[in-house]
């Protein structure tokens, strides 16, 4: 009892101090400039994209129903943008050049105008060619009109990105040039005799021929190796750090600002309760560590017992390397940093054929939330994947999919990148998140639409239904509609996908209690289903949130409109 007590006295508290220091018009005018710094990351300087001279850009703050005009000039050679990801604006406020508006033009200044609708944590970022990579990021945290069901002493915003010693457009051309040009880790006769020693000579053959054959690799985990793994844009050695009181509950508000990163995220010590995802009050889930995908955001609170320091270790999902901070007591103390876990392979359940490399671990062993992969060769593909369209489907794949069980859109029998707690405690699940307080109503979908994720690596290309951007037509929704998304990853890849301007309802099988989520994270080989409520008129983009996959296709533009006699199947 005396712990609600707390609660509530301490949400009186946050709400008695918006009223007295919120604006009294509930409006508000913020300058942003695009150009150009010297930013040294990495040991090597080289020029970025900052915004107000800063990467990451600063954080806005704003207040739920504020009335916004925020002025953005472009000091660049080159258009530029802003979108406000996971917020509900009108769509010609957006920020996407081609869909909402024209884009910033060089000299220019451009005027967003809309209200705050919402509360929580989010982000905003360039949506201009490549430039989100170079530096265009930042935070925005709306503080609630109503108290939050949960208290805290002091909040601090982690904002998690990459950062590489080569322009993104050299990346790119690399990726297309030679898909696996940033792949360190190939297979070699060494790793060959390794297997054989470990799996004896039939399998370890039969395993490497299989692999051969599809002309992939189990050790190709990310498409760009090389980066530099930022905490508030400081480097491990730089060691970004947050102070605190022993006893005091301190609210984490995890952003991953990457263009092609995913973190598992961990505090060595101290365990988290999620209270938010991608903004959305959820229902306090406890855990160890949790894997945050591209653009996704969650908010975590510790409460740090003791007088020392604890590192707050984000280690990539390919295990390439880290972003690291410390939260302490005192400035200038720090804790051990975490050795580095082994790197993972890809498995034959990756690629979608549903079995199990020798030596990966017992089914039961796993946990239900895998969220890597890698793609299909191109014979492959384009032999499994003809005569399949929008609309109504029968759901008839020759290729095998994993449905979400027990919804759980992350149960991949046999993957080799199933994630787990470091200290073998809780691993976060999509399974875990419950809406606190349900956003709609609940209802039945009025039609299903079926979402393939499909591409190629080897021509490094990527699509969504076989149709890469801007070769394609739009996605069309009745407004006022609620369509079912049924998502088939037909690709050895997560993807983050990510609909502007509506929230995305995943189905994890809570009913009306299924999390609200602006990007959900699809693992490879899986199916998994989603409702949109198409409450917002306009245009919008729909895209894999991985910037090399939304540069090379993987793009649709999805358009909600109020006529009776518009044609609803593509």
């Amino acid at each position: 009892m005396k712990n609600r007590w707390l609660e509530f006295m301490g949400g009186i508290a946050v709400g008695v101090a918006m009223l007295l220091f919120a604006p009294a018009t509930f409006a508000g005018t913020y300058d942003l400039v695009i150009g150009e710094i010297t930013l040294d990351a990495s040991g090597t300087e080289r020029t970025a994209l900052a915004i107000n001279g800063s990467v990451p850009a600063p954080t806005l703050r704003f207040f739920e129903g504020e009335e916004l005009t925020i002025n953005v000039t472009n000091t660049l050679e080159v258009d530029s943008s802003i979108h406000w990801h996971g917020l509900i604006v009108p769509f010609v406020m957006d920020g996407v050049p081609g869909i909402s508006f024209d884009g910033i033009e060089p000299g220019t200044t451009h005027t967003y105008r809309f209200p705050t609708q919402q509360s929580g944590t989010y982000w905003y970022h360039s949506h201009s060619g490549l430039q989100e990579q170079e530096g265009l990021y930042g935070a925005i945290i709306i503080d609630p009109r109503e108290p939050e069901p949960y208290s805290y002493d002091r909040e601090y915003i982690v904002v998690l990105s990459d950062w590489h010693d080569s322009p993104a457009e050299e990346i790119l051309a690399n990726l297309v040039r030679q898909p696996d040009y940033y792949n360190q880790r190939r297979q070699t006769l060494a790793t060959f005799l390794d297997d054989v020693k470990g799996k004896g000579f039939r399998a370890a053959l039969a395993n490497r021929l299989a692999w051969a054959e599809m002309r992939m690799t189990p050790t190709d985990i990310a498409d760009v190796s090389g980066y530099t793994f930022l905490v508030n844009g400081k480097n491990p050695a730089q060691n970004w750090t947050g102070l605190f009181e022993s006893g005091e509950r301190v609210r984490l508000r995890f952003i991953n600002a990457a263009a092609m990163t995913f973190f598992d995220v961990r505090i060595p010590g101290l365990r988290m309760t999620v209270v938010q995802a991608d903004g959305n009050n959820v229902q306090p889930v406890v855990i160890d560590e949790f894997r945050i995908a591209v653009a996704e955001t969650y908010d975590v609170i510790v409460e740090p017992e003791e007088d020392r320091a604890y590192t707050l270790f984000a280690e990539s999902m390919a295990r390439t390397g880290f972003a690291r901070g410390t939260l302490a007591p005192r400035e200038g103390l720090e804790a051990a940093v975490p050795p580095p876990r082994d790197p993972p392979f890809l498995t034959m359940a990756d690629m979608g054929h549903g079995e199990m490399d020798h030596g990966q671990m017992d089914h039961s062993e796993m946990q239900h939330d895998d969220m890597a992969g890698m793609e299909h060769h191109e014979g492959h593909h384009e032999k499994h994947h003809q005569g399949h369209h929008e609309g109504h489907h029968d759901g008839h794949h020759e290729m095998p999919h994993e449905d979400a069980e027990a919804g759980d859109p992350f149960y991949a029998p046999g993957s080799g990148l199933t994630p787990r707690a470091a200290n073998g405690g809780r691993f976060l699940s999509y399974k875990d998140l419950k809406a606190r307080d349900p956003r709609y109503p609940f209802r039945p979908a009025d039609r299903e639409i079926e979402i393939r994720l499909t591409g190629n690596m080897e021509r490094y290309f990527w699509s969504i239904n076989e149709q890469i951007y801007p070769r394609t037509e739009p996605i069309r929704l009745r407004l006022g509609e609620r369509v079912r998304f049924k998502f088939v990853n037909e690709t050895m890849m997560t993807h983050p996908m990510h609909l502007h301007g509506m929230w995305t309802i995943l189905d994890v099988g809570a009913g009306e209690w299924n999390p609200v989520k602006h990007t959900v994270s699809i693992a490879p080989a899986t199916t998994v289903y989603a409702e949109i409520e198409a409450d917002a008129p306009g245009r919008w983009a729909f895209h894999c949130h991985l910037m090399y996959h939304m540069a090379t296709g993987m793009f649709r533009e999805v358009v909600v409109e109020d006529d009776p006699e518009v044609t609803l199947a593509n």
